[in-house]
């Protein structure tokens, strides 16, 4: 097998280097320039108001992201533009970030990012303008097999792999990516070193972190202002008796143990989570920690890097960006994923990603819209 993702691949491609602004996209477009490609660089403008968004470097879409793209560019030596992806992104992203809350689910905004804005809307463009590959800065990799076909990888480098959020790429897709860090054994302080010597003044710039069209990290208020502000409803423990209030359901996610505002203990004197989130009624129901225990779940609409498993087998799967992960046995089931773990899992809600590897190979990934737990609860 080849592996693509090396910035030594032997073809020269016209490559488009998505650019954040951040340290890693810069080092990888230059990496790719080093490997003798022809690069473009190009920075999305993923708001129509980018002094509302997260300044310093929390986020990753701010004015400033784009001066430092194009600082960074400069010293690579290769043309850069920005790309107005505003609507697209608020239709794709942020539009879909509220309908998931709103209905009881915990969304990945990040993941979504990625199929639907970097490897669909920016793949789509650069491919019409005859570019061969979209460069990022995830650490992923990604293989060719002997007959062509392309599997994703982990990155070499487990604590910084990225290819849960790229676990939505398929085939057709994979064939125009690159990741020029996924064979990266090195820590990020030596990627900040590598941008030091190239003399990339991100070098020292901190990381992205949160959500980046929530300008104050605040979701719960961002999503109190886009849903109505206050609509106050009722905490139930299992049974349905009333233990508080809260503002709004969409104010709370599977697992959540702080902010529940409950006036009073529980019998037994110990924490109490969310295990479920009725927007219809407006309830949120809390309980015990072993109550949140799933044992299996079903998952919707699919995506395959390369084909569909051809048989019911045994995986592993990862169910958060940073999460490990478990064993487990799937299935797919009339278009549906249907997975069994082999020991009970907490922290799983309707709306998040699970992603289903073979090794170190990404098989694909998958909407979470039920869960079974270990009582026997369906939600």
């Amino acid at each position: 097998m080849t592996d693509t993702s090396r910035p030594d691949a032997p073809r020269r491609l016209r490559v488009l280097a998505a650019m954040s602004g951040g340290v890693d996209s810069a080092v990888a477009a230059a990496r790719a320039v080093e490997a003798g490609h022809d690069v473009t660089g190009v920075h999305l403008a993923l708001s129509a108001n980018p002094q509302s968004f997260r300044t310093g470097a929390r986020g990753c879409c701010t004015v400033e992201d784009s001066r430092d793209a194009r600082r960074a560019a400069d010293v690579i030596g290769i043309p850069f533009y920005v790309w107005d992806l505003a609507e697209r992104f608020r239709e794709d992203v942020v539009e879909d970030f509220v309908a998931e809350y709103e209905a009881g689910r915990t969304p990945n905004p990040c993941l979504r990012c990625n199929e639907k804005i970097k490897f669909a809307a920016l793949l789509d463009k650069a491919l019409a303008l005859g570019f061969d590959a979209v460069c990022t800065g995830h650490y992923a990799t990604v293989v060719m097999n002997e007959d062509g076909s392309r599997e994703l990888h982990r990155a070499s480098d487990m604590a910084k792999d990225q290819s849960y959020v790229l676990g939505v790429l398929d085939e057709k897709q994979l064939a125009h990516a690159m990741f020029p860090l996924g064979d990266t054994l090195t820590t990020k302080d030596e990627i900040r070193a590598e941008a030091e010597r190239r003399d990339l003044a991100v070098a020292k710039k901190p990381d992205s972190h949160d959500i980046c069209f929530i300008a104050d990290g605040d979701t719960q208020g961002f999503l109190a202002g886009r849903l109505g502000g206050k609509a106050e409803g009722d905490i139930l423990d299992e049974e349905g008796a009333k233990l508080g209030t809260h503002d709004g359901a969409f104010g709370f996610t599977i697992g959540q143990r702080k902010g529940l505002r409950i006036g009073h203990p529980a019998p037994d004197g110990k924490p109490r989570y969310v295990l479920d989130i009725s927007p219809v009624n407006n309830t949120v129901t809390v309980g015990p920690a072993e109550a949140l225990d799933v044992t299996a779940l079903t998952a919707i609409r699919p995506r395959w890097c390369g084909s569909d498993p051809a048989a019911p087998g045994t995986y592993t799967a990862q169910l958060r960006a940073h999460g490990g992960e478990s064993e487990v046995y799937a299935e797919v089931v009339d278009g549906e994923l249907n997975v069994r773990f082999t020991e009970p899992v907490r922290g799983v809600a309707p709306g998040q990603a699970i992603v289903l590897y073979d090794g170190t190979r990404v098989v694909g990934s998958a909407t979470i819209a039920t869960t079974v737990r270990r009582t026997g609860a369906a939600v």
